[in-house]
């Protein structure tokens, strides 16, 4: 008969083979929305991604990108295969963490009867069959688990963030079993280093040291006190503390002191201030190990092990200043020395929210302070120069200040939306109470434990803020088909929850030491992230992976629910064999259930849709082009289409929220690929952080209107008669004089461009004149502004269609819809009506090659393929345009062409595969024309049913505020529908769609 341990190796590699399987088969095969294409890109070519960065992820990515073999197409499937397979081996750390807790309580009476650890005990084959089955129970639920899984199939950094928690628990119980020995200690070095390691994955696995804290104090403290388990908290969250603050970014800063004051003030070269910190701090080291040989100190010599062996996996965040200091393609904030290396580790763009004492969301500031100092290389002197303005820190009074802050947000959407939890009155400072109580309702209750029962009780949908399905929620044939029918409606019959409520009670009564370690590991990756994240009332997404740790811990008590189980079982069987097969096949029924709701929402292997959308948008552009986009999913699968795959790398890419900064500037100033630079006119120091951020309006009525040209002159001279000043000593800024600018256009030069479209010839104008409106003009606008001015005309200039309007800066009239993007000419439509919401003149033909001939699709036709709501964005912007060509030629008079659009529209995207959404009622008018009444009529029929179900099913819901985007959605479907059947004359459905407007419209 085979030992325990090596049937616990066999059986744990057997899980793994199950879960490394399952995440193969349902991995995205390239690049996912959010974060994703950044990530896969920035690993490929070891870029550098956003604030904080993630070293270690990165190279080891790269190493996966190898298996390539030149074929670009497959990096993206090698990575998200990092985490598929990073997770498989967080599933088999957890079932090996399993059976050793499930082996103490097994053998807890043969232990202490033969006063040995249970460890050195072999079990019984019915024991151990038990022990095996608590592992694999545990470790298959966590795998099936809906939040785990989806980070499970993508490249990003949260699977191997969830095994870096799991393999140190998992070490930690080695030692806990091998403390005996002389040199366990090997161990606790171990995880050191694996922690120096994670600290470039995420900061998630620090969470974890409070509970191995406990771990080693149980195991070296004979009789535990409470006295003593505070101590060891207090430790372990000053050893957290220590890392996050004094490590991560308090040795750069240090560094950074010294290379600015050596600089500076010794008048010594660049990074010398850096070398001589350096050497002190090697001293430090060298001299802590010498104490420790001297004193014989054998914790000392521990901890300075320890303490190295973190700054050893730390030391991957070198990667970052040395490849920043390349000039690489992607270089957020370009920390390419040590000064901006910390800045990067702080994540200073992001700010700050208020934890344990700070104001609240109507606190008014009665003061400003100025920040740090700043400061930035400059190579002519040969120093460090102060970065000027500081920046302007509000203050605030200290009664307009409250103990945990947690409703603290001001912008007026947000406080709309906290007022959905708390009864708050404006201007009024809230309570203790209401603080407390938007605390427990929403940040502990709505975005944690709403996620902890998706993952083991059901979920509702996929739309966001989503509820729990529960064993008594309502059959999901009785709920709307967008609910019940939906691939993410999972119900788990709360089969999960139930088994690990019976495990956490069968811990506690039998091994409490070990059941508060896993509590306290719960707690810290759950409830005390929420603490610390002091999250607003609305996000842009769903955040439940964030908390994988918490249902990780959970995940053990579902396996140790298999001993109690077992344990009930034994009033009516007796057989140990029987029992223990018994609780094996009632356990393994969860994850079974588990698996086969959520394979269908959790497969992505035919995904396309978030590359493709990118691919086409590249395409969209004439050769050369500058494009505008949003960040995030407007911007990171676009990174990946041009640093992975090469496509269009002659498009520059420009987020609109990046151009705020100085640094990024600076980027777009270089050349990237086959892009050329930017045509700014302006200097670096025009554009320096803290000059020109924001210009006010200032109004001067003797200046009815201004040309462009000229403004950004004056803006560049820094001229006085921009200047003004709202600070009694403040510094002054520029400013803007009137709303109203123009910028004449040389006609001859831009016919000889050959950019006109054949019949727009007599709309090309003299002088481009718009309106600025009366906001400020911020750092984006003005660069916007100055590559439109000294461009000419010779490059094209780009919006991407998903951009917000304000930042189309009122030129919409000189727009032309090319595909999926804007293109900005010095044409002016003569139809334009601000008042349609239609951006742009329809270029028929470009877009009509784009849309019908060069887009690619893949997917958007298969039913069986599930688009969540994220997903589904991106068809709805292809509909929209689709929507805009057929309409075009049906104003044309080409009935024939109209058609043709409309229809091939519904065969690339049907209904089954891509529900209707708000713009395909607009395809009715060239099907009616067409002849296609009956394709028409479904649409309408199907749009007003869904709506009229959906908006009546949240009529009936107590929570329906928090929906208010999709009942929005479904308004303005009923709208569309109204229109389109106005439009071609269809009283009957018209007028149902009106009534139901009136109906469901909020009052």
């Amino acid at each position: 008969m085979r030992s325990f341990k090596s049937l616990n190796n066999l059986v744990g590699w057997l899980v793994f083979a199950i879960a490394a399987v399952t995440y193969l088969l349902t991995l995205e095969p390239t690049a996912s929305f959010w974060d994703c294409g950044e990530f896969i890109a920035c690993s490929y070519k070891l870029l550098v991604p956003h604030p904080p960065g993630a070293p270690t992820f990165l190279l080891l990515g790269r190493l996966m990108s190898l298996f390539a073999f030149g074929d670009v197409t497959k990096v993206a499937v090698l990575i998200n295969a990092l985490s598929g397979l990073s997770s498989a081996f967080t599933v088999l750390f957890l079932f090996w963490i399993i059976t050793r807790m499930a082996r103490k309580l097994v053998l807890r009476h043969d232990a202490v009867a033969n006063a040995v650890a249970a460890e050195a005990l072999e079990p019984t084959g019915a024991q151990a069959l038990l022990i095996l089955s608590a592992g694999a129970v545990g470790a298959l639920a966590f795998a099936f688990s809906d939040s785990f899984w989806f980070n499970a199939v993508e490249g990003e950094v949260y699977a191997m963030s969830a095994l870096c928690t799991a393999a140190v628990v998992w070490i930690m119980l080695k030692w806990e079993a091998r403390a005996h020995e002389p040199d366990s200690d090997k161990w606790l070095i171990l995880i050191a280093y694996v922690i120096g390691l994670s600290i470039g994955v995420h900061l998630l696995n620090l969470l974890t040291l409070p509970a191995l804290g406990f771990i080693y104090y149980y195991r070296r403290t004979a009789n535990p006190s409470t006295k003593g388990a505070i101590i060891v908290m207090v430790v372990s969250m000053i050893i957290v503390g220590s890392i996050m603050v004094g490590i991560i970014p308090g040795l750069p800063t240090l560094a950074g002191n010294f290379e600015v004051f050596f600089v500076n003030t010794v008048d010594l070269p660049f990074n010398s201030g850096l070398l001589i910190f350096l050497v002190l701090f090697v001293g430090l080291i060298y001299f802590g190990f010498r104490q420790s040989f001297q004193q014989r100190s054998k914790l000392l010599n521990t901890a300075m092990l320890c303490f190295v062996f973190i700054l050893i996996g730390y030391s991957s965040y070198l990667i970052v200043p040395i490849r920043s200091s390349f000039k690489p393609t992607i270089n957020e904030n370009a920390p390419e020395d040590v000064l901006s290396f910390v800045s990067y580790l702080k994540r200073e763009q992001y700010g700050s929210r208020p934890l344990l004492y700070g104001p609240h969301l109507f606190s008014q500031p009665d003061h400003y302070e100025e920040g740090a100092p700043r400061y930035a290389r400059d190579v002519k002197s040969n120093t460090y120069k102060e970065i000027l303005p500081r920046q302007q820190e509000a203050g605030y009074p200290d009664g307009d200040k409250m103990l945990l802050p947690r409703l603290y947000n001001y912008e007026p959407d947000q406080i709309a939306n906290y007022k959905k939890w708390v009864d708050i009155q404006d201007g009024v400072k809230p309570t203790m109470g209401q603080n407390l109580g938007f605390m427990l309702r929403y940040q502990m209750g709505h975005m944690f434990w709403r996620y902890f029962m998706w993952n083991y009780v059901g979920r509702e949908s996929d739309i966001q803020q989503a509820g729990v399905v529960t064993p008594f929620s309502p059959a999901a044939s009785t709920l709307p088909a967008r609910i019940g029918e939906s691939p993410a409606h999972n119900n788990f019959l709360a089969l999960p929850l139930i088994l690990g409520l019976i495990g956490l009670f069968y811990q506690s009564r039998r091994n409490s030491k070990d059941a508060w370690v896993t509590g306290l590991l719960f707690l810290m990756t759950g409830l005390a992230i929420v603490f610390y994240l002091n999250q607003p009332p609305r996000e842009p997404r769903e955040r439940d992976y964030t908390f994988t740790g918490a249902t990780f811990a959970f995940a053990i008590w579902i396996g140790l629910g298999v001993l109690g189980l077992a344990e009930l079982l034994g009033k009516v069987v007796k057989a140990d064999g029987l029992r223990a097969g018994l609780a094996l096949a009632a356990g393994l029924l969860i994850p079974g259930i588990m698996v086969a709701q959520g394979w269908d929402d959790h497969n992505r292997s035919d995904r396309y849709n978030s590359v493709d959308s990118a691919k086409n948008l590249l395409n969209s552009c004439a050769p050369n082009a500058i494009l505008f986009t949003n960040g995030d999913n407007d911007t990171f699968p676009l990174w990946y289409a041009q640093e992975v795959e090469g496509v269009r790398t002659d498009v520059r890419v420009a987020v609109l929220s990046y151009l705020n900064t100085d640094w990024y500037i600076a980027q777009m100033k270089r050349r990237s690929y086959k892009s050329e630079p930017f045509p700014i006119s302006m200097g670096a120091d025009r554009y320096a952080q803290g000059t020109n951020d924001y210009l006010p309006f200032a109004a001067n009525p003797a200046v009815p209107s201004v040309n462009l040209k000229e403004f950004l002159q004056l803006v560049a001279d820094n001229n006085p008669l921009l200047q003004v000043q709202y600070q009694e000593n403040g510094p002054g800024m520029m400013s803007f004089p009137t709303p109203n600018f123009y910028l004449p256009v040389d006609t001859a030069a831009v016919q000889k461009l050959g950019i006109i479209p054949k019949g727009r010839e007599k709309q090309l104008v003299s002088r481009m004149e718009w309106s600025m409106g009366k906001r400020a003009i911020e750092k984006k606008n003005l660069v916007i502004l100055d590559m439109i001015a000294t461009n000419n005309w010779e490059r094209p200039i780009y919006f991407s269609s998903t951009v917000a309007p304000s930042d189309y800066m009122n030129l919409q009239p000189y727009f032309q819809l090319e595909g999926m993007a804007y293109r900005l000419l010095p044409l002016k439509d003569p139809n334009y009506d601000p008042r349609s919401g239609d951006e742009g003149y329809v270029e028929k033909d470009i877009t009509y090659q784009h849309l019908l001939k060069d887009f690619s699709y893949r997917g958007l036709q298969n039913p069986t393929i599930f688009y969540d709501e994220n997903h589904l964005r991106f068809p709805a912007n292809y509909r929209d345009k689709f929507a805009r060509l057929a309409n075009a030629y049906l104003a044309d008079g080409n009935v024939v062409k109209a058609r043709e659009v409309a229809v091939k529209c519904l065969e690339l995207m049907p209904d089954k595969a891509v529900p209707y959404d708000y713009y395909s009622p607009q395809l009715v008018p060239a099907l009616v024309a067409g002849g296609e009444q009956k394709k028409a009529d479904d649409i309408l029929d199907t749009m007003t049913r869904r709506s009229e179900q959906m908006l009546a099913y949240y009529s009936t819901k107590p929570d329906a505020s928090l929906f208010e985007d999709d009942q929005r959605g479904y308004l303005l479907g009923l709208q569309s529908v109204y229109q389109a059947a106005e439009r071609s004359g269809d009283a009957a459905r018209s007028t149902k769609a009106r009534g139901l407007m009136e109906q469901f419209y909020p009052r």
